[in-house]
């Protein structure tokens, strides 16, 4: 069988944690920051889990994460 191709995008996106689970980073935090609150920012810069509904789409991108 063929190797499956990884999605670029979606493995610069996505990433494993250590439990096993699926990460990314919440968007939103690259410009216009200035109207946006201190609190606002500081939970941006946080990662947020996948929904479990959705885990199994990332697998099919990023098959070997």
């Amino acid at each position: 069988m063929p190797k499956i191709k990884t999605k670029r995008a979606a493995a610069k996106r996505f990433h494993k944690t250590g439990s096993g689970k699926y990460a990314h980073f919440k968007s939103g935090k690259s410009h216009l920051l200035t109207h946006k609150s201190r609190k606002r920012k500081r939970r941006l810069r946080q990662d947020q889990l996948v929904d479990e509904t959705r885990v199994r789409s990332v697998q099919r991108m990023v098959p070997y994460l």
